[in-house]
């Protein structure tokens, strides 16, 4: 009898070439060094140990690779976040949590990958402005949105004050994201704030963010 490695049907391609997710990460890493437009087809095929053709088969432009490049890393971290904003949503001690939740968000979203990929989305958006919107409504604006939720649950169990949950998402986000988002991109990574500095950052990000949305009355002692 046969073995079934003798009857699986051969992947096209050349031997061992990389094919899926693998070849979309292949892509990134090419595209986040070279950049889109240094970026060539042939490049990433030879790197993905695949011939040219076949490439094309599965992704019929650069367009349409970079695209389906952006989506893979989205879905890849579409559900990082769900844990630590599902201890935000049962606690007890707010003030400590939203101070978890910070420093989670700082190493998250200013890590070099996060920080070069959302580079990479920010230089072709006015080339491919469909591909950064789906970036943004995938990723950023959903995270808000799940937070968002949280803040309004939350507020029921009158931890923090009622109102637009959706803008306090947004005030907590850009309260402990803006500065540090800001030096890491317009200084290309170059320049970052110490862990110290983030430390300080995320204190005053969660006492900003308490002293319009703590609500009123005593406040609660910590657990």
């Amino acid at each position: 009898m046969a073995s079934e490695q003798a009857v699986r049907p051969r992947r096209r391609g050349r031997p061992g070439g990389l094919e899926g997710t693998d070849l979309l990460s292949v892509a990134r890493d090419i595209l986040l060094r070279e950049g889109y437009a240094a970026t060539t087809m042939d490049a990433i095929a030879a790197a993905a140990r695949i011939s040219k053709q076949t490439l094309y088969r599965s992704h019929a432009s650069k367009q349409e690779l970079f695209a389906a490049v952006v989506t893979d890393w989205v879905e890849r971290g579409q559900n990082a976040m769900r844990p630590h904003l599902d201890r935000l949503r049962s606690t007890e001690d707010v003030e400590q949590a939203l101070l978890d939740l910070a420093g989670i968000l700082h190493a998250a979203v200013l890590s070099p990958p996060v920080v070069q990929m959302r580079s990479l989305v920010i230089a072709e958006a006015e080339r491919f402005p469909e591909i950064a919107a789906d970036y943004v409504q995938r990723s950023w604006e959903r995270n808000e949105a799940l937070l968002a939720e949280v803040f309004a649950d939350l507020a029921r169990r009158r931890l923090l004050a009622t109102g637009d949950a959706g803008t306090a998402a947004q005030q907590f986000t850009w309260l402990v994201l803006g500065a540090p988002l800001d030096r890491i991109t317009l200084t290309a990574g170059a320049s970052r704030f110490s862990e110290e500095q983030l430390a300080a950052i995320a204190g005053d990000a969660v006492a900003t963010f308490l002293a319009r949305w703590r609500p009123a009355g005593p406040a609660r002692r910590r657990a």
